[in-house]
């Protein structure tokens, strides 16, 4: 029953311990068939199995009707619904696919309801993250940690493994080795403050220019050439560049990792959503190559000709792969002393880009794993803006007013253009406070949000500035977070779209 996914998924959030979550989540997989299992694995983790199905937060809010007395709904009825959502396309698909939700929300309780809103609009947090669910799927299948991490690491999907485990023990993982043309999880970044903080957290260390481009994964085979994008979606056909440089390179069989950007005729950075125009669902591929180049900048190598270089130490990696492709490896030192590092830092920063990654010499490629052997040193970009708004939290969340509605004051035409929401940075002592604070100052308000008089400035942390069709303004933060409240500021300090625009690049 789908009850029963979404009463596990209650207790999970309920409780903020680590091994209790796992257990209630190894309890329910033992409980399952396979195939059952590797749904609930996907939606405990937070998404369906069919990823993204065009469901957008209007259809959502409109949804839920009558809620039934009692649960009758089945996991595999439910991802057969998704199933269908995700093929549904073309004239009238707005149409089909409000029926095919409609079949599922009628028959679902309150709380397989507000299960399936978040899951569907992508917020449901639950702390069911991925540690935990790796740990949760061993326990099941008694199967060691070590070996299921790894199977996750080589399959780029948890929920898979969690089939196979639970159908075939141990003997499931064999199929998950490292593999021409099947992409792996990328290695992820822990993040140090500074790079003094980064040396003295790994010592000495290998140190690269961090770029703000598109993370790929490239797969040889001969003169087949597949790329693949930090979500592991074949973009191949995008980059025809890419393909051409790694043909050229002296190795039959090899799997790099790396990044692709954008750059001026300067050798200055564009920024990155011009980098991802690239990438676009319309391609007029010859033309976006004369206009947007992609450079290719690699840092890691992970196979060559029949051999998994995973489990190798980094400086190994990194050294033969600069003998591999010396002209295409991203700009690199190592470094034993903070002074170095900072200077390296500043090399970097001169020249247009984010910042610097510092890598420990000894690590292997943790596929999938977002460690402390990799860490990413950034400059900070934070802007002052105006709090519009703020939606009803779900989950842990739940009865405060969370996700935020970020504004910036626009001095040419009045009043603040919005530049998108955030819940991220959060503590529970934020929350509690914004909620008493906000509703002190509401305007008006619908079933979600509550509408608010444009007085509360924060400090709001960034990665970039994009282009949006979803805000009037044109722009979004990416990655926005809030730092701290600016009670020290009135809306008349915050920061204007018009520099907002300036620092983007890509308006005004």
């Amino acid at each position: 029953m789908f009850s029963r996914v979404v009463a596990t998924s209650a207790a999970v959030t309920a409780t903020s311990k680590r091994l209790e979550k796992i257990s209630l989540i190894a309890a329910l997989l033992t409980q399952l068939k396979p195939e059952e299992a590797e749904i609930a694995a996907s939606y405990l983790s937070g998404s369906a199995r069919q990823g993204r199905m065009g469901i957008g937060y209007t259809t959502l809010r409109d949804l839920p009707g009558s809620p039934a007395a009692e649960p009758s709904l089945e996991l595999l009825e439910v991802d057969g619904v998704f199933e269908s959502l995700k093929s549904t396309q073309g004239s009238g698909s707005a149409g089909r696919k409000m029926q095919l939700l409609r079949s599922i929300f009628d028959r679902a309780t309150e709380a397989e309801q507000r299960f399936l809103v978040s899951l569907l609009g992508g917020e449901l947090r639950q702390g069911a993250l991925e540690g935990v669910m790796l740990e949760a799927i061993a326990r099941a299948s008694r199967v060691p940690l070590e070996q299921v991490r790894r199977a996750a690491m080589m399959a780029g999907s948890l929920p898979p493994v969690a089939r196979s485990l639970l159908e075939q023990g141990e003997a499931g993982l064999s199929a998950y080795q490292v593999r021409l043309f099947r992409p792996v999880q990328p290695m992820l970044a822990q993040t140090a403050a500074d790079p003094a903080e980064a040396i003295g957290e790994l010592g000495e260390a290998a140190l690269e220019w961090k770029l703000d481009g598109a993370r790929i994964q490239v797969h040889r085979s001969g003169d087949d050439v597949i790329v693949y994008s930090r979500s592991l979606n074949d973009v191949t056909a995008a980059v025809p560049e890419i393909v051409e440089a790694v043909r050229a390179l002296p190795a039959a069989d090899l799997i790099l990792d790396g990044e692709v950007i954008s750059l001026r005729p300067d050798g200055w950075p564009n920024p990155f959503q011009m980098t991802m125009r690239r990438f676009g669902r319309k391609l007029d591929v010859d033309r976006m190559r004369a206009e947007l180049p992609l450079s290719p900048f690699l840092f890691d190598l992970l196979y060559l000709d029949g051999t998994s270089l995973l489990d190798e130490p980094q400086a190994r990696r990194f050294g033969t792969l600069v003998g591999l492709a010396p002209n295409l490896v991203v700009p690199h030192t190592v470094a034993g002393a903070a002074e170095e590092a900072v200077a390296f830092f500043d090399s970097a920063l001169r020249q247009g880009h984010e910042g610097i990654m510092a890598k420990s010499i000894a690590a292997s490629y943790a596929a999938g794993a977002r460690g402390q052997s990799w860490l990413k040193v950034k400059a900070p970009r934070t802007l002052d803006l105006v709090i519009l708004a703020a939606e009803w939290g779900n989950g842990r969340r739940r009865g405060w007013l969370s996700n935020l509605h970020l504004g910036a004051r626009e001095t040419q035409k009045g009043g603040f253009a919005m530049l998108g929401k955030t819940f991220k940075g959060l503590t529970d002592e934020m929350l509690a406070w914004q909620t008493e604070a906000l509703l002190k100052l509401e305007i008006g308000r619908d079933s979600y949000t509550v509408y608010v008089e444009p007085k509360l400035v924060a400090e709001i942390a960034f990665n970039e500035i994009q282009v949006s069709t979803r805000y009037e303004s044109g722009l979004a933060l990416r990655f926005a977070r809030v730092k701290r409240y600016r009670l020290d500021k009135s809306p008349a300090e915050a920061d204007t779209f018009q520099t907002v625009q300036q620092l983007s690049g890509l308006g005004g």
